[in-house]
């Protein structure tokens, strides 16, 4: 047993819109910010769980998929065993829209086994400028990462157009020095 669930609480790996920790606690009060971590073989993926869909991004959202080399940078929080029905309803699970998984994800203070969630029906769609800017937000956003010691790369979204014909931007997260990196 971990001594999150020892306490009443698990782990949640995060990549894509739930980075923010304003957004996540919006329905997940109890969400903490634990650490930074990066999920092996898995690639970070935008789209639909259905074609031509609209949803309050207005464009494609995160997900992962298996592939083999691949790895996804993000942001391990704790949550209380109580939000665990209202995270997976703000991930759509009873809906189809997501599954979740238990992963384990590779941090300084060694593997964690967290809960995490894949799309179903994945239908690939570019993210919408607002969507990608949750990205560019979490990085600007570094006090978390300077108290927990770990300064890691969250997300390369380095070359991936928006569906905004008219707001083509491209932004790429850089490499802060962090020690875990270099292994």
């Amino acid at each position: 047993m971990s001594a999150a669930a020892a306490t009443g609480r698990f782990m949640y790996f995060a990549f894509g819109s739930n980075l923010l920790r304003e957004r996540l606690q919006l329905a997940n009060p109890s969400a903490t910010f634990c650490t930074t971590g990066r999920l092996k073989d898995y690639v970070l993926n935008f789209g639909l769980w259905e074609r031509h869909v609209d949803n309050a991004w207005h464009g494609g959202v995160a997900t992962i998929e298996f592939c083999p080399g691949a790895e996804v940078w993000g942001v391990i929080w704790t949550l209380s065993n109580e939000n665990l029905t209202s995270l997976d309803n703000q991930e759509g699970v009873s809906q189809g829209k997501y599954s979740p998984l238990e992963v384990l994800v590779e941090t300084n203070e060694g593997l964690m086994l967290c809960r995490t969630y894949q799309m179903n029906n994945f239908h690939a769609c570019p993210p919408s400028p607002q969507y990608k800017q949750v990205y560019k937000t979490r990085q600007n956003t570094k006090s978390e990462l300077k108290s927990s010691c770990s300064n890691v790369l969250i997300s390369s979204l380095k070359n991936i157009a928006d569906c905004c014909a008219l707001d083509h931007y491209f932004f790429q997260f850089t490499y802060i020095h962090d020690p875990f990196l270099s292994t």
